[in-house]
């Protein structure tokens, strides 16, 4: 619907963007730099690769609970939220770790990615699109197909970014040191 709006009336982009909060562009702004952050290699604490994909679902979780929490397919987004999610969580953990793990720093080497980036950017523009196109067509709540599609998004990009963490605590818990200490 929004898509459709902006094709059509390229100038209520103008409009929307206007009445958007200010607060909304300053999480932009962090949550891109967080994102790029991300591009270069880098060293990280388990600490620190777990608090994005945790916070990025908490983003997801209050995204779906956001638009959807009065709707009477409440139940049925989360289904399709969790099993979205839990699918490519497994697509995900099985697919080769491209980082290192120091047992001895209990720090990871992280190559640099765009992938985080472009994860965050898709959950943000999700959150966005959808308060807009609810703000604009509150009945969209009542509608499965929307509510059913905008949960798949949101767990998909949970999937993934859990799936990650997951690849790299599953390289922490592997380590030589790690197991003569369990």
């Amino acid at each position: 619907m929004l898509i459709q709006l902006i094709t059509s009336h390229p100038e209520a982009l103008a409009t929307i963007v206007a009445r958007t909060p200010a607060y909304v562009w300053g999480l932009l702004a962090a949550l891109m730099a967080l994102g790029i952050s991300q591009l270069r290699d880098r060293q990280a604490s388990m600490l620190r690769v777990s608090l994005m994909p945790l916070g990025m679902t908490v983003f997801s979780v209050w995204g779906t609970l956001a638009a959807f929490g009065n709707s009477p397919v409440l139940g049925q987004a989360l289904a399709v939220w969790s099993a979205v999610a839990a699918a490519l969580f497994a697509l995900m953990f099985r697919r080769p770790v491209q980082a290192r793990y120091d047992a001895a720093t209990r720090t990871y080497s992280l190559p640099g990615s765009v992938i985080p980036l472009a994860l965050i950017a898709g959950i943000f523009l999700v959150k966005y699109f959808v308060g807009v196109e609810l703000a604009m067509a509150p009945q969209l709540i009542r509608d499965p197909q929307y509510a059913l599609t905008v949960a798949g998004l949101y767990g998909a990009f949970t999937g993934i970014f859990i799936g990650r963490a997951a690849r790299l605590w599953r390289l922490a818990f592997r380590t030589p040191a790690a197991l003569a200490a369990a």
